[in-house]
């Protein structure tokens, strides 16, 4: 019993811990439309970017397939790092969730040429039965805050 109290306790001092240093991150635009997140929590000095699809500013889905789908959400990462003054540079673990794992060489390929460096970031990508707003690719990121 002792040993559970003490487990107990460890865990509620880290979790208040991380409750004093959490800061989200939330466009009005991310407000207003209702989602059930943010847009970004920093902890520490590591930002956790939630999982971004290929929508356009207009709400639509860009057109076109995964390619067109992969870059969208890469270039909407890179507007949510913008408004905290990061760069796509300081993404150092990407995960990649595709709806079908056949698309993985075309995104591949799209995320590669979007990073264009030598240093890639870390990544996973696993297919699953299917992602928010029919996107086909989804993508969440952690980087490094300044």
């Amino acid at each position: 019993m002792k040993i559970i109290k003490t487990i107990s306790f460890f865990f509620l001092a880290i979790c208040t811990y991380a409750q004093n240093d959490v800061k989200y991150v939330n466009s009005q635009e991310n407000i207003d439309s209702g989602y059930p997140f943010s847009e970004a929590v920093i902890v520490d000095n590591v930002v956790y970017l939630s999982g971004k699809v290929g929508r356009l500013p207009s709400g639509e889905l860009i057109k076109g397939g995964i390619e067109a789908e992969t870059l969208q959400t890469l270039k909407n990462i890179e507007s949510v790092l913008k408004k905290i003054n990061l760069t796509k540079e300081d993404i150092f673990k990407c995960t990649c969730m595709l709806v079908d794992i056949k698309d993985w060489p075309k995104m591949s390929k799209v995320y590669k040429n979007f990073f264009n460096r030598k240093n890639l970031p870390a990544r996973s990508a696993f297919a699953g039965s299917g992602l928010a707003l029919n996107a086909k690719i989804e993508i969440e990121c952690l980087a490094k805050a300044k």
